[in-house]
């Protein structure tokens, strides 16, 4: 096998060759942070020639917190039974998307906690009534997880599941509990989740049925860095076979009210993250974009991410409710994501869950004095 190097590996990634785990492994713990920025632009460029960064108008309520799958890095959910536990009737949902609608969002990422007092005709319902009331919204919702609990409390498959979600209107999923696909780590973080292919079947079969879906990681916990690549490896492959993953979500575990606080009291910093965003742009040579968290990382590092490799702004977020359960919270508005976005030096295009460009919003040109 040729000697990994430095100059090897960036003759292979301008070459647009795809990178081995071997090569990526060396490049995720030895490669110059800054080397890995200036590649991760060229690849940026190569996948995304427009000098533009995307946003989406979103929202991100939450159905139900009651949940039986006790993860132990979660400090939103409540066990059944417990005083705090809630869950929203449709129509509850439905006012919380028409606040979203009223402030122009096209997309509206829902997910709740693993509730077994809920049965399937009520995420039906959900999907259904805002398909029927706000059909300039895009029903975003149910992660992997969500889906499988659906199969298993209704007696059914997770195919039949998602063709029952199709036949409401749903077309899209979001990546939501992934977590970090490896199973030593989920044995310790989400036993009840099951394994990576758990996961990742349910994507593959959305796939086959043609919604689109987002990859995500969080990460900055007890991962180390051949789980990492695991991770980034199962994903690639996946859109090798399908083509179903339009972007790939990272953020950094915050540790805030979770079981994990007091053995990892701080979660991962800035540099720890932009790494990730540029490593990954290189690595996932088939994902079409990378999407820099202003919400999870902060405003600024957000900011540094889209010089790092990442095409994509994430949402406005009006409502969310799972970091903050953690301590951990940014708020944001559609004029401050443009603002933030023309500031790093590109223009601001406002997209929808497809990735499809709804308005562009140009970064104004100062002339020379």
């Amino acid at each position: 096998m040729p000697t990994i190097c430095s100059e090897a590996i960036e003759e292979t990634i301008l070459s647009a060759r795809r990178l081995s785990r071997e090569e990526g492994l060396w490049l995720w713990q030895r490669g110059d942070l800054l080397e890995l920025a200036h590649l991760a632009q060229q690849v940026r460029a190569r996948l995304n020639p427009e000098p533009r960064v995307t946003f989406v108008i979103d929202s991100n309520p939450n159905y139900t917190n009651v949940c039986i799958t006790d993860c132990v890095f979660c400090a939103f959910y409540r066990k059944p039974g417990q005083k705090e536990g809630y869950t929203l009737t449709v129509e509850q949902v439905m006012e919380k998307i028409q606040h979203a609608s009223d402030l122009g969002a096209t997309t509206v990422l829902l997910q709740g906690g693993h509730n077994p007092a809920i049965p399937l005709s009520y995420y039906e319902a959900l999907v259904r009534e805002t398909k029927r009331r706000f059909p300039q919204i895009t029903p975003h919702f149910f992660t992997a997880s969500e889906v499988t609990h659906m199969a298993q409390v209704a007696g059914l498959t997770i195919p039949e599941v998602l063709a029952r979600l199709k036949a409401a209107g749903q077309d899209t999923l979001p990546g939501g509990g992934a977590e970090i696909l490896s199973d030593r780590i989920r044995r310790r973080l989400a036993t009840k989740k099951g394994p990576a292919e758990a996961w990742l079947s349910v994507h593959r079969e959305a796939h086959r049925q043609g919604f689109k879906s987002t990859a995500t990681m969080m990460f900055g916990h007890i991962e180390e860095d051949e789980d990492l690549l695991t991770h980034l490896e199962s994903i690639r492959a996946l859109q090798e076979e399908t083509q179903g993953f339009t972007a790939f979500v990272p953020w950094t575990f915050k540790p805030g009210n979770t079981p994990l606080q007091k053995p990892i009291p701080h979660h991962a910093g800035p540099t720890h993250y932009l790494r990730m965003i540029a490593f990954s742009r290189l690595y996932l040579d088939n994902f079409p974009h990378v999407q820099a968290s202003w919400f999870s990382e902060g405003k600024k590092t957000g900011q540094i991410a889209l010089h790092f490799g990442a095409d994509d702004f994430g949402g406005t977020l009006f409502e969310e409710n799972v970091h903050a359960a953690t301590g951990f919270v940014n708020k944001t508005a559609v004029e401050e994501i443009i603002t933030l976005i023309h500031e790093s030096g590109f223009a601001a295009a406002q997209r929808t869950t497809r990735y499809e460009i709804l308005h562009t919003h140009e970064l104004a040109t100062v002339a020379a004095a």
